[in-house]
């Protein structure tokens, strides 16, 4: 059932049923209609209330919608049946009451919400904007400024902070369908009270103020088309009557409907709600119960780990080898809840709460009664062996034993455990209290629960979990290695450094590769490319980074790496005597350097990633190329517009394109690491795309 009509007395109740979000699908567009009819043939009717069951509010539009052409009737006929209704219409809002649901909420004469529901118009993550009159009525309800914002930012907003903004006419406790007719009775017989109604003055918005809010959203949103076409379509909305103000909307609607970036959101979208749905994991597989962790070592990642279930109300134990190193962990946890707090994010009471949290110990013993313990200590398979061999002797029985490793066997290291089931990874990403995603790794042994767990305990921390399995590096950093080569290799072959990281940059990406390496530090993999023969590809790419560290250029941390950075700035300059170690390593090279263009930097650096993300599928090593393009948003900063590398390989660039620049650059440069992936060939082969990889 999708709808049906109450009356209560002369109150009429269009209700809205279709689990679980109540999305609006052509059902219930319907079923609106078909509401208002019968109220405004009822007499007896004076005024109508829309309301849902359910947990929520109308929580968006159907996203089985998405790929196909909308089926009639269009949620703006159902916004059209709703301005041109005699009677008074009363929004009941309990939930979220986003996109095309808060814009059903906006064509109504007024808005009661419970205090706990969020309203919002989200639409900008999927590249669009309100194409419903959000645009038009919201800046006319709550003035031109925070409307912008909030479209913006597509972030849901509080119904208290909502009705502060005057977006929502009155809070209600208890009953809301009984307050919500309560309210309607009072406004019977009123003259319609419609959004679509109200003028802005004219100095409602001060002079310069569209293009100021171009500037600043171009920087912060940069490279984003729909948040520009937001702007335009509020600007409609301050200088244009109504109705030519929905049609300018709709017009950019379109615009931003036919950008690329839209598909690229969408998938986002689509790809984040696929990366729980785990091949050969029933539904009927419970999480362990989970009501304490323990970390072990408290440096930057242990302290940032041990923030997220702190953050989350789950007390965390964190282990250190010594109280200075206890000591300076935990000060450093608090001077970050007390930045958040600077900014008005946290107050004093939340800090102390969550450091309440966090109880410090020297001892593996205290670590006996956790659910969860997750190592954070070096990266070196001696270190992890004696950590684990004394987690088997304190844990008690049935706790997960996890590890942060980003690239070593989690098979050998459960190995080192009586319970191997028990074991898996659990690898955040730096720094760990900030970034959204957690790559959980599958080993060979590890039970179907622990898995459920983790993923379940990702969800709790408001992390991402990505399932990977059990390989060198994983998805994101085996990926990685092919990225940072060619970052390499081009500065090398003739290319600056800042020119590689500019592309980078101008692509999208945070940060350029080799500033990453400054920042991560130039010294992590000195060692084992030290190990190396020299003529192999790997200490070849690495070459100029191995000079550097000899020098004592580590990256940002010696305030000197591939750039200079001054003291107190972490703005990178360009450095002389990086450009001389360069152009004396490629001659001892017998490298000829020569001119290098964005497009090849971008193609090489982007397709050595994607190659090896082709083999990463073909190994089974992830379920989805999907589930490599959330690792490569939420871990690496690639940008959400472009969807993902594998993405941006598939639709972007074309696959028969990407598998004939990878033989391109393997017929200049020698096979290398150009060998086609055989998954890619043998998709391109039967004009498939990735979706059909596995």
């Amino acid at each position: 059932m999708s709808g049906r009509f109450e009356a209560r007395g002369d109150v009429g109740i269009i209700w809205i049923d279709n689990p679980p979000v109540n999305a609006i699908s052509q059902a219930v567009r319907v079923a609106l209609l078909d509401g208002l009819k019968q109220a405004g043939a009822d007499s007896a009717i004076k005024a109508v209330v829309i309301a849902c069951a359910g947990r929520t509010f109308m929580a968006g539009a159907d996203i089985t919608e998405f790929n196909g052409p909308m089926k009639s009737p269009g949620l703006p006929e159902v916004i059209d049946a709703l301005d041109a209704f005699s009677k008074p219409v009363v929004a009941a809002l309990h939930g979220t009451a986003f996109g095309g649901g808060f814009e059903v909420a906006l064509a109504c004469d007024y808005r009661v919400a419970l205090p706990n529901a969020q309203v919002g118009l989200p639409e900008v993550k999927l590249g669009l904007l309100p194409g419903a009159g959000g645009t038009q009525r919201l800046p006319r309800l709550v003035g031109v400024e925070p409307a912008l914002q909030a479209m913006v930012s597509g972030d849901p907003i509080p119904a208290p902070v909502a009705h502060g903004m005057g977006a929502i006419d009155k809070l209600v406790e208890g009953d809301l369908t009984e307050a919500a007719v309560a309210f309607a009775r009072e406004k019977s017989g009123s003259p319609r009270r419609r959004v679509r109604d109200r003028s802005l003055t004219a100095n409602a918005v001060p002079a310069g103020f569209f293009d100021e809010a171009r500037r600043r959203i171009a920087k912060e949103k940069r490279n984003l088309f729909s948040p520009q076409r937001i702007v335009d379509a509020v600007e409609a909305a301050a200088t244009l009557p109504f109705d030519p103000g929905i049609q300018r909307e709709r017009d950019l609607f379109l615009e931003c409907a036919r950008n690329p970036q839209s598909k690229a959101l969408q998938h986002v979208f689509f790809a984040e709600r696929q990366v729980s749905k785990i091949p050969g994991l029933p539904s009927e597989v419970k999480p362990r119960p989970l009501q304490s962790v323990a970390i072990i070592g408290a440096g930057t990642m242990g302290g940032g780990i041990a923030m997220n279930f702190a953050n989350a109300g789950i007390p965390v134990t964190l282990l250190e080898v010594n109280q200075e190193g206890l000591d300076r962990g935990l000060g450093v946890i608090r001077k970050n809840y007390e930045a958040t707090a600077a900014k008005g994010k946290l107050t004093a009471e939340q800090v102390e709460t969550r450091m309440g949290l966090i109880t410090p110990t020297l001892s593996y013993d205290a670590l006996a009664h956790a659910d969860l313990v997750i190592e954070a200590v070096f990266e070196t398979l001696e270190v992890k062996k004696k950590v684990f061999e004394t987690l088997d002797r304190v844990a008690k029985k049935g706790a997960i034993l996890a590890s942060n490793t980003s690239y070593l066997s989690i098979d050998t290291i459960a190995g080192y455990t009586s319970r191997p089931e028990d074991v898996l990874g659990m690898h955040f990403f730096s720094p760990a209290n900030v970034m959204k995603l957690l790559e959980v790794v599958r080993g060979a042994r590890t039970a179907p629960d622990v898995l459920a767990t983790a993923l379940d305990v990702a969800k709790r921390i408001k992390k991402v979990g990505v399932v990977a399995g059990n390989r060198h590096g994983f998805i994101g950093n085996r990926m990685l290695e092919g990225y940072m080569r060619e970052g390499s290799l081009l500065v090398l072959e003739g290319a600056t450094p800042q020119q590689v990281d500019q592309a980078l940059v101008k692509f999208g990406m945070p940060m350029g590769v080799l500033q990453m390496g400054d920042l991560a530090g130039l010294d992590i993999g000195y060692r084992s490319r030290k190990d190396r023969d020299p003529a192999t590809f790997e200490a070849r790419a690495g070459a100029v980074a191995d000079k550097l560290v000899e020098l004592g250029r580590l990256g940002q941390k010696t305030q000197a790496g591939y750039y200079d950075y001054p003291p107190g700035n972490r703005t990178p300059v360009p450095s002389g005597v990086v450009a001389k170690v360069i152009e004396e390593t490629a001659a001892g090279q017998g490298i000829q350097r020569r001119d290098i263009s964005e497009q090849e930097i971008l193609e090489r650096c982007f397709l050595a990633m994607v190659n090896i993300g082709c083999e990463v599928l073909r190994e089974g090593i992830a379920y989805r190329s999907s589930d490599l393009d959330i690792v490569y948003l939420y871990g690496y900063g690639f940008p959400a517009h472009r969807g993902g590398p594998m993405f941006w390989a598939e639709h972007e660039l074309g696959l028969p394109q990407a598998l004939e620049k990878l033989r391109e650059y393997g017929r200049e440069q020698g096979p290398r690491w150009w060998t086609p992936s055989p998954l890619l060939e043998r998709l391109v082969a039967e004009g498939k795309g990735f979706a059909q990889a596995v």
